[in-house]
């Protein structure tokens, strides 16, 4: 399937919001005052920002102080280690506590999305298929918990660079095919650039994302090269690589999906700019490529 005409799909505008990755040496304090100094309107955590403001409580109140929306809660997952056939009692039951709590954490901030990077091969194994059925068994025990609490478990496929060792989930159709036992409040998808740009099927996988309701989120970020030496950290800034960002977002906007755009960018010169400098850059590149300059 090909990308949408863009004259079929009308360029309204899409929200903004930070993913806190993107300026990680901030705290979450400062991360959120520089999404209100910027009309910024949408904040998307990290747990570890959350645990240093002091747990999902105070985070929650200071983000509110800035009237901001919480958009996602990275991350839950890594189910591979703990739900395997290889998995040791102790195992299973760190990953289930620790999914359980990042599900708590994400009700009590108020987003309805926790994004899941679910895990690569356990050490020492080749099977891909076995490890694919543990993220399923995973999302079996987890669903009913995190229904209960008004929470979607957004499953991230990862670039297949990444397979072995953080994400045997791969392309947008693997993830929605994880997805579809359940219903489509219970498990969604994340959609993003970085990680699914290559897909030659990525757009008959947005429309499905779309026509069975499952689009967690749409994050934003290019691919640069060359690959820094750790891959993780060859993230840019939207523009600064070789992603076409308009038909992906077309294709997300066609598809039904009317929430923020969230910009998440893994790099360590980003990560070492100040981070008022990267909050500009990126409401700018936001602007210039995602939608019409105005309220974000």
């Amino acid at each position: 399937m090909t990308a949408p005409d863009a004259a079929d799909t009308a360029p309204e505008g899409f929200r903004l919001s930070l993913n806190t990755a993107t300026v990680k040496k901030a705290s979450l304090e400062t991360a959120a005052r520089l999404c209100a100094e910027n009309g910024i309107s949408g904040i998307g955590p990290w747990r570890d920002v959350v645990e240093a403001a002091g747990g999902a409580q105070a985070a929650r109140k200071l983000i509110d102080s800035y009237a901001l929306s919480v958009t996602t809660l990275c991350r839950g997952g890594f189910f591979t280690t703990g739900f395997g056939k290889s998995a040791t009692p102790e195992a299973r039951s760190a990953a289930l506590a620790d999914n359980r709590a990042a599900i708590d954490e994400a009700a009590v901030l108020g987003t309805g999305e926790l994004v899941l990077v679910v895990g690569g091969l356990p050490d020492g194994s080749k099977d891909l298929p076995a490890a694919r059925q543990a993220v399923a068994d995973a999302l079996a025990e987890l669903v009913p918990y995190a229904t209960d609490r008004g929470v979607r478990l957004a499953i991230e496929p990862l670039h297949p660079m990444f397979c072995a060792d953080r994400a045997v989930v791969s392309t947008l159709g693997q993830a929605l095919d994880l997805a579809a036992p359940f219903a489509a409040d219970e498990v969604g998808v994340c959609v993003d650039t970085y990680h699914i740009w290559w897909d030659p099927d990525l757009y008959a996988q947005i429309e499905r994302a779309g026509r069975e309701g499952r689009i967690s989120s749409y994050q934003v970020c290019d691919w640069v090269l060359p690959l820094a030496e750790d891959a993780l950290l060859s993230r840019g800034h939207v523009g600064d690589g070789h992603i076409d960002f308009a038909p992906i977002t077309d294709a997300v906007r066609a598809a039904g999906y009317a929430g923020h755009v969230e910009v998440e960018i893994f790099n360590q010169a980003v990560w070492d700019t100040d981070p008022a400098v990267t909050v500009a850059t990126m409401a700018d590149r936001h602007r210039r490529f995602i939608k019409p300059a105005g309220p974000l």
